[in-house]
């Protein structure tokens, strides 16, 4: 059986779209002006991740880094930066809202000291819960950098502990997340 040659292809060529980057560090500054056009150059959208200094924890942060970085787009490029937020144990679930009224997508999980940025992570999952069940209600998107941080952990086992004791109990107490994690 074959394929069909997708639209705008011949059997000797493939034609790719403008992709999208999924996960994306823009951080701040000279940084900032140095990723951004790189990044609209080849791709049209991109998942901006929030651990910044300080983190991105509201909607009015979210606003004001997506205007850094569309400042910084060349004149004449197209491209849209997805908003995120971090989730930190404090992060208020009423500032869901406001979140994804000012065009959030998404709230970024990273676990208290798991990478860079990552001091004002989660410590326990269960802080977050009320801001869960927010985002669950608005329909946020829930990004995971799904590792523990336990010293008594071996380092190549984090992630599968991660799935084990925090993400598979995570997506049976907000079932309605099951596609949005």
């Amino acid at each position: 059986m074959t394929t069909p040659a997708p639209l705008n292809s011949s059997p000797d060529t493939i034609t790719l779209v403008r992709p999208d980057d999924w996960h994306l560090h823009v951080r701040d500054g000279d940084a900032l002006h140095t990723v951004v056009p790189h990044t609209a150059a080849q791709f049209g959208r991109a998942i901006i991740m929030p651990n910044l200094r300080p983190p991105v924890t509201t909607a009015a942060q979210a606003v004001a880094y997506r205007q850094r970085i569309e400042a910084a787009v060349p004149q004449g490029v197209s491209f849209e930066p997805l908003m995120t937020l971090y989730l930190t144990d404090n992060l208020a679930a009423d500032e869901i809202k406001r979140a994804k009224d000012a065009g959030v997508v998404a709230v970024k999980l990273y676990p208290a000291g798991a990478t860079t940025n990552s001091d004002a992570g989660v410590t326990d999952l269960r802080k977050t819960y009320k801001t869960l069940e927010a985002m669950q209600r608005e329909g946020l998107l829930l990004l995971v950098h799904g590792e523990v941080t336990s010293p008594d952990i071996d380092l190549f086992d984090r992630e599968a502990v991660f799935i084990d004791t925090q993400l598979i109990p995570l997506r049976r107490d907000f079932p309605r997340t099951q596609n949005r994690v």
